[in-house]
């Protein structure tokens, strides 16, 4: 008996000791923003949590989802959060004196946004969309910015298509079925959901206008940068590790992407199909792309010159390997 008890002390002493070992490398609290709740690109934040992959690299991850790219740069600015999942073009910001930098791009051409109008629209193809308006999330938006984009390529001018700043696809969603707005600049798999009801459908895709593009980059405040450049790199690890599961495991992604979306598995993998080739692996920022979204400042006189390079973005934590 006396054995017994001497192991069971041992044992307890034993559990004790790791579980002090293990509050001592507690995970870093870390919050991370999503500039919209409905894109599915914005995914890998989900993915990394539940499969660990944060966790991982000492990440405790809390995830929130904003209403549009202005939302989420007043949330870093004000130290509401962490890390920004956002778009290439609200890179300007940091022109502008938002104490925000990007840190990795994560998508290429935007696959993920698309025109979006009612099923009974009069509007039956983009030859239709002259003049019309279509709702985006906020002004100097990745929607905004595509709207404008894709009225210059179509030969109508900046001001050929006009936009409504709504905030998200919920706030747009009412205003089309009731004809105040004509469509919505918003997520392809929004549309795909419309499409299955019977609400709505896919008009045309954006990456037929912006081939070579930054959809997508990761933010985090410079102070963190500055500081804590150890945590930004651990965080990259476990994020881009995630977009990784993800390519290898569509139907995990699948059973994920329809829990956090409230999608049905159909248009979850739907949009798989359509839009994992634009998720980047490794964080790296192209020029050529780069040089578009600078095009687009000075073009729709965001900025009245085009910028430097690292008034946009650092290089310092790519190329991202997990």
């Amino acid at each position: 008996m006396k054995s017994k008890r001497n192991f069971m002390f041992g044992s307890i002493a034993l559990v004790a000791s790791l579980l002090v070992a293990g509050g001592s490398d507690a995970a870093d609290k870390v919050r991370a923003a999503k500039s919209v709740s409905v894109a599915w690109s914005f995914i890998p934040l989900e993915v990394g949590f539940e499969q660990g992959l944060f966790a991982k690299y000492g990440i405790d991850i809390d995830i929130s989802a904003l209403t549009g790219d202005a939302k989420l740069q007043q949330a870093l600015t004000s130290d509401s959060v962490d890390f920004g999942l956002g778009s290439g073009p609200s890179m300007a910001f940091a022109v502008k004196g938002s104490p925000v930098i990007a840190v990795a791009a994560f998508a290429a051409e935007p696959r993920n946004i698309s025109v979006i109008v009612a099923h009974d629209s009069p509007i039956k193809t983009v030859a239709d969309l002259r003049d019309k308006r279509l709702a985006v999330t906020t002004a100097g938006s990745l929607t905004d910015w595509l709207v404008h984009r894709l009225a210059v390529q179509e030969g109508w001018g900046v001001d050929g298509v006009k936009t409504a700043a709504v905030g998200g696809f919920e706030s747009a969603l009412p205003l089309m079925r009731t004809k105040q707005i004509d469509g919505i600049m918003a997520a392809t798999e929004a549309g795909y959901m419309l499409e299955e009801r019977g609400e709505g459908k896919v008009l045309v895709g954006m990456e037929k206008y912006a081939p070579k593009f930054h959809t997508h980059v990761v933010f985090a405040r410079k102070q963190l940068v500055a500081e804590k450049p150890q945590l930004v790199e651990r965080f990259l690890k476990g994020f881009f590790a995630s977009i990784a599961f993800m390519k290898a495991n569509k139907e995990k992604t699948t059973e994920i992407a329809s829990k956090v979306l409230h999608q049905t598995p159909a248009v979850m993998n739907r949009t798989w199909d359509y839009e994992i080739s634009m998720l980047e692996t490794d964080g790296h920022f192209d020029l050529e792309a780069v040089e578009v979204i600078k095009d687009s400042f000075v073009g729709m006189g965001i900025l009245s010159e085009k910028p430097a390079n690292d008034q946009l973005f650092t290089t310092k934590f790519l190329p991202v390997k997990p």
